[in-house]
């Protein structure tokens, strides 16, 4: 059974953090440049104290205007964060994202920061393994 763990083998475990001190418009700049979807915002880079979304931001700035960008990180962020563990299933990651509309889930272990999982992600992986199945049956049917 696939699990976190599996994915973080193969996209690796970098995860691109901001402070929440920073402003928004470095964020943007810094969501850009990665060329990502989230941010997970943290003072140390080990610890989590929130995630500020792409969407986070088009949708305070159809609110707020331009003046948004000179806010600190902190000021928009979501504080309550799903998050989840190397070892959880990919069934239930795929469940969860989909419940709550969200399309990262930052990764802890022991409470630290260890890596970060998108739908993409997680839809890759769902497709990678239907591949190798398929793969598998036809060379089960091939066989004599």
């Amino acid at each position: 059974m696939n699990n976190v763990e599996v994915i973080l083998r193969s996209k690796g475990r970098s995860v691109v953090t901001i402070a929440p001190d920073a402003s928004i418009a470095a964020a943007a700049a810094l969501l850009r440049a990665k060329g990502i979807g989230a941010l997970v915002v943290s003072a140390d880079g080990a610890t989590m104290a929130g995630i500020l979304s792409e969407r986070d931001i088009v949708h305070a700035l159809a609110e707020r205007g331009a003046a948004l960008l000179e806010l600190p990180v902190a000021a928009l962020m979501t504080r309550h964060v799903f998050a989840c563990k190397p070892g959880d299933g990919i069934a239930e990651l795929m469940a969860e994202m989909t419940e709550r509309r969200i399309r990262h889930l930052p990764v802890l272990e022991n409470g630290r920061l260890v890596g970060i999982v998108s739908i993409g992600d997680v839809v890759k992986n769902r497709l990678d393994e239907v591949e190798d199945e398929a793969s598998s049956l036809r060379q089960f049917i091939t066989s004599p």
